[in-house]
């Protein structure tokens, strides 16, 4: 075993008994490659990532080239997931360097950290060679090889993001960037651009809450093909419920197995709101299965959301979740055996005449189907499964809150919320201390390194939503702790922020990256509970902020609009007010209960709901405001200026309806 063994990430711990001498990300790293005068090579990857594996079991297995490896440099392994800042860093000077990023990524460095080799996977052959290549550079070329390094970090260090904008997008912007995803929509198939295809959950919510505001039908068709196909393709476990990282091909066909947490939390909100805005059966399905699947495979016992289940199991991608026909009839009989065959499209779509499952169009027995999809996931659960990546990542349990307390509340589904107030309570009790947050933990115990932009922000994101539908004060008090350190720790002074503290630990540059990408941007993230926050409060500070936040999003809309989707997502929640809904009753009285269940039905785009008895303190929203004649009412406001209370639920949807007029 090699130090990696006392590590708490699952993806270093996969990797302790590797040959190879890996060191943890620390100074003590750097300071044996100053001693012995040699580069660092640092390898970052993520436990349920394929490429990963395939490296790991060519090269770092590989009793030759790890002798390799440790004579000639120090080997540092990184989990990006746990240490985001430095995945950051070194995959801008990557992406800079080859025009391309991935992992495993592979950097070759000084001993101070500057890059001047990188790449991603590379195979055995090639890997050994290059090793040799860059002890030959190093040896024989010093000069030119510190000179290359010291080159890149100064021009990284002199650039910023690109994206400084003056104001949030208006009207004109958000219009503009329905046309700019259009332009590049599938119109066949659905999504966006060809393969592979990643599932664009930030975009969809942003064209379903354009067509809420608007009324504009391009947006919803956008949205909602490509809700559907993703969904009724490979790329969605139509057993078990969950979607895969992204499909390999441009028809949602083969996915990439891996199942990530933050893809699900997205993905499962986006459904929930789907099905708020048009009734679709079909969204409610996919969303409260996305849930089950969430707390089913993921769960911890501590009640926290593990990060991943591997792509592959047994050593083979995929091979726990295609099936032959042959496998079919044996587990169903002959009959149900070519019914599924023929439902699920078992036609050889993946590799050795296995397919993925997909469901094209629903079943006209529906019972039959249930009865079938039931035996084959029972039948499944006895195949060796994928590992799990057990950690627990606060920003991504934050977006699972979000989607858990919404859909239990628009499904009513009182066990999804108990499990959202489950993840939320481990979050404050092992990752929050004084308006910090640590970034991940293991088996309830908080590890070394600290939050990111991401995590406050989509831990208080997910705590305003959940205040939204239990209306307990605490989750806004704790929410605005975490926002004021973002706005104190975090601000670059431009308006923007940083995806590090100011007094995180200091890289060769502090990242600061405004787009989205697989997860929505910790400045975006930050942009939409800012304003949330603004709106349940009152603060003129958290909104100025917030809109200072999105600019970035009016420079992104015309050409790059799937990488803002969530600042976006934000602008019309922005260009809304966003509408205010204060519910006020005793909670036990069940007119209390159809007025709030009635506005955490409205689609007006990012609105804000709170509930409490009269005179309710702990929510500005709520103070001051009572009863009318004795019953419970709500108030519909904007920027805190409400209109006259209602007292029914027919006279709450009007006002809420006449919000989008």
């Amino acid at each position: 075993m090699n130090r990696l063994k006392d590590a708490t990430s699952p993806y270093l711990l996969q990797h302790a008994g590797n040959p190879v001498d890996w060191w943890e990300w620390t100074d003590e790293a750097f300071a044996e490659a100053r001693r012995r005068d040699v580069p660092v090579l640092l390898s970052v990857g993520y436990a349920a990532c394929h490429w990963c594996h395939v490296m790991a079991h060519q090269s770092f297995e590989d009793d030759e080239v790890a002798r390799v490896m440790n004579e000639l440099f120090v080997n540092i392994k990184v989990d990006r997931e746990e240490r985001p800042d430095i995945d950051a860093v070194y995959m801008e000077a990557t992406q800079a360097m080859t025009g391309q990023g991935g992992w495993p990524m592979t950097v070759f460095m000084t001993p101070e950290g500057h890059p001047f080799y990188c790449g991603t996977y590379f195979p055995r052959a090639q890997f050994r060679a290059l090793l040799q290549a860059v002890h030959k550079a190093w040896t024989e070329q010093r000069d030119e090889v510190a000179g290359q390094g010291q080159q890149v970090v100064a021009a990284l260090t002199s650039r910023g993001s690109g994206l400084a904008g003056d104001e949030a997008p208006g009207e004109e912007v958000l219009v503009q960037a329905v046309r700019a995803l259009e332009n590049s929509y599938d119109t066949e198939r659905g999504g966006f651009g060809g393969a592979p295809k990643f599932p664009p959950s930030m975009a969809l919510e942003f064209l379903l809450r354009h067509h809420a505001r608007t009324g504009d039908d391009r947006a919803l068709r956008m949205a909602s093909h490509t809700l559907e196909a993703m969904a009724r393709g490979g790329m969605y476990d139509q057993l078990g419920g969950g979607f895969a990282r992204y499909s390999v091909d441009a028809q949602w066909v083969v996915p990439h197995f891996e199942k990530m947490l933050y893809d699900n939390a997205l993905l499962a909100r986006v459904y929930a709101h789907w099905w708020r805005l048009t009734g679709t059966p079909f969204a409610r399905r996919i969303a409260l299965e996305t849930c089950d699947w969430m707390l089913r495979d993921l769960r911890t016992p501590e009640g926290g959301l593990a990060s991943a289940l591997d792509a592959d199991s047994e050593g083979v991608e995929g091979k726990y979740y295609v099936w032959t026909p042959k496998q079919l009839q044996e587990v169903l009989g002959a009959e149900d055996g070519a019914f599924a065959e023929r439902l699920f499209n078992v036609t050889g779509t993946f590799e050795h005449g296995t397919s993925v499952l997909q469901l094209l169009h629903d079943p006209d027995d529906a019972d039959r189907y249930e009865r079938i999809r039931t035996t084959l996931l029972a039948a499944r659960a006895h195949r060796i499964p994928p590992a799990r990546d057990d950690k627990v990542v606060a920003a991504w349990n934050g977006l699972a809150i979000a989607a858990l307390a919404e859909c239990g509340a628009l499904f009513d589904r009182p066990d999804l919320v108990r499990a959202a107030e489950e993840v939320a309570r481990l979050l404050l009790d092992v990752h929050e201390r004084d308006g910090r947050l640590t970034r991940t933990s293991k088996d309830g115990v908080a590890g070394a390194n600290a939050g990111v932009l991401e995590d406050y922000a989509d831990v208080a994101e997910g705590l305003i939503a959940l205040h939204g539908v239990t209306g307990d004060p605490h989750h806004v008090r704790l929410a605005g702790e975490l926002l004021n350190t973002v706005l104190e720790r975090f601000a670059d002074g431009s308006g923007g922020f940083y995806d590090t503290a100011d007094d995180a630990e200091r890289l060769f540059r502090r990242p600061q990256d405004p787009t989205d990408n697989a997860t929505p941007s910790g400045q975006f993230a930050a942009a939409g509970a800012l304003l949330s926050f603004a709106a349940l409060t009152g603060s003129d500070w958290h909104r100025q902020a917030a809109e200072a936040a999105l600019a970035p999003a009016t420079a992104l809309a015309a050409e790059h609009a799937r990488f803002a989707g969530w600042g976006l997502a934000v602008a019309e929640a922005h260009a809304t007010g966003p509408v205010e809904i204060a519910v006020i009753g005793d909670p036990a009285d069940e007119r209390t209960g159809e007025l709030h269940r009635t506005a955490l039905m409205s689609v007006a785009p990012g609105a804000v709901v709170s509930v409490g008895p009269p005179d309710a303190e702990g929510v500005p929203l709520l103070e001051g405001r009572g009863l009318v004649d004795g019953v419970p009412s709500a108030y519909v406001c904007r920027g805190f200026v409400c209109r006259l209370p209602v007292t029914t639920r027919a006279d709450l949807a009007r006002e809420l309806r006449g919000q989008l007029d």
